[in-house]
């Protein structure tokens, strides 16, 4: 009974995690996703040598992110079984969801790398405008009633 609690907790703390929003989140204030600054990359001034390097920071990193989604799906379907064997083992569940986590650290961990990537090629006027970008499309995205 303990062993489900645990699981509906770390449910109810996903949950809430991911259901909050961009402006709520201090990293998100403080790093564009490459997606922003390629995207608006001549109205911040970004030169060819500084879009180069992002787009091979991207495509570095979708690949890597490929590798990482699979390993992660593997770990995940691993943990699957052995919550529907019975009796459930719950040592075995714990270490197997510890390996889950391991590969959601890591490609977090990967994810925030490519985003200091992208900080990288701003400098401090191509930060300011893309803090002005980013406002816009929080306007727009809540003015037409996307989510997040």
């Amino acid at each position: 009974m303990k062993f489900y609690r645990l699981l509906f907790a770390l449910f109810v703390f996903g949950a809430t995690c991911w259901g909050q929003k961009p402006a709520d989140d201090p990293i998100a204030q403080a790093l564009f996703p490459p997606e922003l600054v390629m995207k608006y990359r001549q109205e911040i001034n970004l030169d060819e040598g500084q879009s180069k390097a992002m787009k091979e920071a991207i495509q570095k990193a979708q690949t890597k992110f490929l590798d990482m989604q699979w390993d992660m799906q593997s770990e995940a379907e691993k943990l699957i079984k052995l919550l529907k064997a019975r009796p459930v083992d719950e040592s075995a569940v714990m270490a197997q969801m510890d390996q889950v986590l391991n590969r959601e650290r890591e490609i977090k961990k990967a994810q925030i790398s490519l985003l200091g990537t992208a900080a990288e090629q701003t400098d401090g006027t191509s930060s300011k405008a893309l803090l002005i970008v980013a406002a816009k499309q929080r306007l727009i995205m809540a003015r037409s009633g996307a989510a997040c």
